[in-house]
């Protein structure tokens, strides 16, 4: 990541935390009191890539690749015993269909 990137995501960062809409103008201006060298095309690419999003909603779920899941206790609980269930009965299945598979054939014989 070039320096221009890096200013930028941190111009970006520090405009949301102060809960500053994130224009290309106001990251071109954090990046010049800092004196940081820039093309001028980043400021105006991650302007428009961060319009309309929420910057501090995405850095709290970076970890998460969806949104977080808020499910009945109860439910939840029946379909995780049910398939536990589905799991110990699938693998004998898988198990019969190798042994099928394989008749008549041994790789060391």
């Amino acid at each position: 990541m070039s320096s221009s990137e890096l200013g930028c995501v941190y111009a970006a960062l520090i405009l949301a935390d102060d809960n500053i809409d994130v224009t290309s103008e106001k990251i071109s201006q954090l990046l010049d009191v800092a004196n940081v060298e820039y093309e001028r095309f980043w400021p105006g690419l991650f302007a428009k890539a961060l319009e309309g999003k929420n910057i501090l909603d995405m850095i709290s779920n970076i970890g998460s690749a969806s949104g977080p899941v808020v499910a009945a206790p109860g439910a939840a609980a029946g379909a995780a015993a049910e398939e536990t269930k589905e799991e110990e009965k699938a693998p004998e299945a898988e198990e019969e269909s190798e042994d099928e598979d394989m008749d008549g054939f041994s790789l060391f014989d």
